[in-house]
């Protein structure tokens, strides 16, 4: 059997998070009621003249930037021509032959293992509309609102080699984007999504294979899950000595498969043109110079940063970097207390468990990254235990309470009165003789018996530092 590698590159779409369109003046706002956020420019009627958002080449100019591209100070909107009935104009205005950006590169880890994914371009287009199928009322609907909403595409060389690899450069793109704040990233909403080409070769044949490309990947899980099908899917056809056709496949979640959509035996001739409504971009060196001086501190960067500043693993930076949110959040958490490694362990163990019930960011709950520094000033003091810590965590993420009054408040604080402890670890001792033979028998692991009963005794308020010392004390 050979043995084949995978070559993989990816189309990322993302939304520019701007507040009007690409080419008016109209609302990019998700969610309004279809066809409300339309104007005659978007629709596509005839006559009307585009004028580029500034914004958008700005955004646009910013992100080639921060993955290494060559900016160009001038580029040209071309027409894509194509006709489907989300598209009203009968084309597209992307940008061909004079992209805004070119030749970039992004380093992404897998495994411990560092790869450069080349960046072949960036270019600017306009969004398409959204076609709406009812079953109910056997008919098909169109929603222009999305139409005209300024994109970017980042296309990639085929340089990563395995599904994982793919991930780690798709995740590493999106934490770049809501880090320079040039989209929100919200894949559920469409803001942030990608493309795959796939293809697999014998391992040290040069020449690639026959590629399809995967549509339909909403989440960086579904993106994994696709491409390791579609890998596996072409090696058993070569393996049944069938050839892989060129075509583009669409991803089923539910079922876990790629299916044929629509075959691609040649490249589609969209008859590009420049765009003759439209004057090419020009961007003034002033204002590059400006927009690289304003670039924020990137993922790589701040990572980097983490390790060496706040002493952090390469797992704690790795997390906390990854949303700019939880960055940003674990930063002031960090500069209420100073004790960094406890306020990643608190965020990564107790807080992570908290977003992931509720489904949400760390942005959309009442808890502000000072209380949970205090929340960690208040348990190194001793004036509440670690187990109290955890018990009280989703009440301090619900109400946005300081952690200190709140527990001042319920009767929570710490037992820390040598002689009340003294009296539970003498109760304790003196019910269960049994288990305090075996203890001095050499059945050392019960200390963690004796523990409980006294947490209980006490409501879980003892020290447990205390309790520790006076168990070992009297049991000899």
């Amino acid at each position: 059997m050979a043995l084949y590698e995978a070559v993989i590159g990816l189309e990322v779409h993302a939304q520019l998070r701007t507040r009007s369109k690409l080419f008016c003046s109209c609302s990019t706002a998700f969610g309004a009621a279809p066809n409300t956020n339309v104007c005659e420019v978007c629709s596509g009627m005839p006559g009307v003249l585009p004028v580029p958002n500034a914004r958008a080449v700005e955004y646009a100019a910013r992100m080639g930037m921060a993955v290494n591209c060559t900016v160009n100070p001038v580029s040209v909107f071309a027409r894509k021509n194509y006709f489907y009935p989300d598209l009203p104009k009968g084309y597209q205005i992307s940008q061909f032959e004079t992209p805004i950006c070119e030749h970039g590169h992004l380093d992404i880890t897998v495994n411990g293992q560092t790869r450069r994914v080349g960046i072949t371009r960036i270019h600017m287009e306009d969004d398409a509309g959204k076609n709406i199928h009812s079953a109910g009322d056997n008919a098909s609907y169109v929603d222009l609102n999305r139409s005209g909403v300024p994109l970017i595409e980042i296309v990639s060389e085929p340089d990563m080699r395995s599904a994982e690899e793919a991930v780690a450069y798709l995740k590493a793109l999106h934490a770049i984007v809501v880090y320079l704040g040039v989209c929100d990233g919200n894949m559920e909403e469409g803001s942030f999504r990608c493309d795959a080409n796939v293809s697999i070769r014998p391992k040290g044949q040069q020449e690639f294979g026959t590629r399809a490309e995967l549509k339909n990947l909403n989440s960086f899980r579904n993106v994994q899950r696709a491409i390791e099908y579609e890998i596996a899917r072409q090696q058993d056809v070569l393996e049944d000595g069938d050839a892989v056709v060129q075509e583009t496949r669409l991803y089923d979640a539910v079922k876990n498969v790629t299916v044929s959509m629509r075959g691609k035996e040649e490249a589609h001739d969209y008859r590009y043109f420049p765009d003759p409504d439209l004057m090419p971009v020009r961007i003034a060196e002033d204002d590059l110079a400006r927009w690289r001086a304003d670039l924020p501190e990137l993922p790589q960067a701040r990572r980097a940063r983490f390790l060496e500043q706040h002493g952090l693993s390469d797992q704690d930076a790795d997390v906390l970097t990854a949303d700019k949110a939880l960055a940003d959040f674990f930063e002031a958490a960090t500069a209420a207390c100073g004790q960094p490694k406890k306020v990643a362990n608190l965020m990564q163990g107790a807080l992570l468990r908290e977003l992931n019930q509720r489904a949400v960011a760390v942005d959309a709950i009442a808890m502000r990254p000072e209380a949970l520094g205090e929340l960690v000033r208040i348990v190194e003091a001793g004036l509440i235990s670690a187990k109290i810590a955890n018990d009280i965590f989703g009440e301090l993420v619900e109400t946005g309470a300081m952690p200190e009054a709140f527990v001042k408040e319920r009767g929570l604080v710490q037992i820390s009165d040598t002689s009340a402890i003294e009296t539970a670890v003498d109760e304790a001792i003196a019910e269960n003789p049994a288990e305090v033979e075996a203890y001095k028998g050499g059945k050392t692991k019960l200390i963690s018996f004796f523990m409980g009963q006294i947490m209980r005794k006490t409501k879980g308020k003892a020290n447990p530092a205390l309790v520790t010392e006076l168990l070992q004390k009297k049991l000899g």
